[in-house]
């Protein structure tokens, strides 16, 4: 079964074809879509190549898409469902890298590091602090899947009141164990210091945090996006920064890379970085191992893992 894998030019790709190999021979790796057509069965990607249908159409005999990612939404689902290609991806291999990024957001703003670090940078000593602690604050999680969840088993040591709004209530064990309590989305923006959110881009959830949502939160509550960054109305996150003190840690945009003359990166209560929140060095790891698993799986005749289509 052939099996053809397009991969960004950043990542190590030699080193990716020597390991892949020796456990998939005949892969076929590329960094680009600059074919006419391909005999594969199996395609491998990442969220950087868009899956469309100048891309399916070079393949007529494909059967099978990996994406190497938590996120899917670069593949156009509605064409696999009428060819009847399968979709699986890979939820779990950096729950653990963006539960650890979204924690270091919060206490980056709660501990007033940003300011401590500029301060000091500039000659000098601040005598007085608003440092809070992250205990005893209510964190409340848009979206309970592989992320949400690890996130919310990571807080239990943190000592806060966790809350969570999922279209899925999680069984009321799993509830326990985490110690979450569900609420409708309204409830937890009005009772929430911090807003994490942890949903996929669907047709539902694009714009889903915009004005009215925004009113709904506290005065400077921190809200974290290390999800999609079309889930955020960025004219209505702007506007709730400047109105409600709202604090913002951003790791992804609507746009990549963002409009960096947007007055969004202007704002001082604002933390950036550059879609990055599940990228480490261990679960890249994670990634390109239960990637090969998961095909090799398919390849074998078993069911793959993950499936979404």
């Amino acid at each position: 079964m052939k099996v053809l894998a397009i991969l960004p030019p950043f990542l190590p790709i030699d080193e990716i074809d020597r390991a892949v190999g020796a456990i998939l021979p005949g892969i076929e790796i590329r960094t680009d879509t600059d074919f006419e057509s391909s005999e594969c069965e199996v395609l491998i990607v990442t969220t950087f190549t868009p899956v469309d249908p100048a891309l399916l159409g070079k393949m007529p005999g494909l059967k099978f898409i990996q994406v190497a990612s938590t996120g899917y939404d670069n593949v156009q689902i509605s064409i696999l469902k009428e060819r009847g290609i399968r979709l699986s991806n890979i939820p779990v291999a950096n729950k653990e890298s963006v539960a650890e990024h979204v924690i270091a957001f919060v206490l980056a703003f709660l501990k007033n590091l940003i300011f401590f670090d500029r301060t000091l940078r500039e000659g000098n000593w601040p005598i007085l602090t608003n440092s809070r602690e992250l205990s005893g604050k209510v964190f409340g999680i848009v979206g309970m899947g592989a992320i949400g969840k690890r996130l919310a088993e990571r807080l239990l040591y943190f000592g806060v009141k966790t809350v969570y709004y999922d279209p899925v209530r999680l069984p009321e064990v799993e509830e326990e164990m985490l110690g979450a309590r569900p609420l409708d989305l309204n409830t937890l923006l009005k009772e929430s210091d911090i807003v994490s959110i942890h949903m996929p881009l669907t047709d539902k959830t694009r714009n889903m945090f915009g004005q009215d949502t925004f009113s709904m939160m506290k005065d400077g509550a921190i809200f974290i996006n290390t999800s999609r960054g079309e889930i955020v109305d960025e004219a209505a996150l702007i506007d709730a920064i400047k109105r409600k003190g709202i604090q913002a840690g951003l790791d992804v945009y609507p746009h990549e890379p963002p409009d960096f003359t947007s007055e969004l990166f202007r704002l001082d209560n604002v933390i950036f970085s550059p879609h990055i929140a599940g990228v480490t060095m261990e679960s890249q790891r994670r990634f390109i191992t239960e990637t090969v698993s998961n095909v090799l799986k398919y390849v074998q005749g078993l069911e793959p893992l993950y499936r979404v289509v």
